[in-house]
């Protein structure tokens, strides 16, 4: 891969490297599960960056990508977790410090959160980062209507959680 294509990643990637943070709070327990699924989606966005045509926004892009990686990693976790060699990939990346403490409030949210399936989760964290619905639909890769709906049975399976 060129200098230039290399270059144009990682400044994209430090931009909206809280998306992958986000990403995996919702789907890793604890920090070193946080980091290793942190650098799996980094490294799946590496290998998929050479396809990426700008047809959509790069963060919308970064979503689709973080969410399918950790979905997938996520249903493989019941089996075992196989991750990339990060070794093969020589560039640096300044990564912010990804402090647990600053979102104390959320935890019982994340806790509610967490008992939901894999796809009832990638839902609410989009809708959480104040995405539309047309957005959540074309990243989720379903209909605007179906997006809606969805959320709508997650809202109440949250709120049931929340207050049994």
């Amino acid at each position: 891969m060129d200098k230039e294509l290399e270059h144009s990643f990682v400044t994209n990637l430090e931009q909206n490297q809280n998306i992958v943070h986000k990403v995996c709070r919702i789907y890793a327990n604890d920090a070193e599960a946080h980091n290793d699924l942190f650098q799996e989606i980094t490294i799946q966005l590496w290998k998929a960056y050479p396809k990426f045509r700008g047809e959509a926004k790069f963060s919308t892009w970064m979503y689709r990508v973080s969410l399918n990686t950790a979905i997938t990693l996520y249903r493989k976790s019941k089996r075992n977790i196989k991750t990339s060699d990060f070794d093969a990939i020589d560039f640096k990346i300044a990564v912010e410090e990804y402090d647990d403490d600053e979102e104390q409030q959320l935890k019982l949210m994340y806790s509610a959160v967490k008992q939901l399936n894999d796809i009832e989760k990638a839902l609410v964290f989009l809708y959480l980062e104040d995405k539309s619905y047309k957005e959540i639909a074309e990243t989720m890769g379903i209909s605007e209507v179906n997006a809606r709906v969805k959320m709508n049975r997650v809202k109440t399976k949250l709120k049931k959680i929340l207050n049994p």
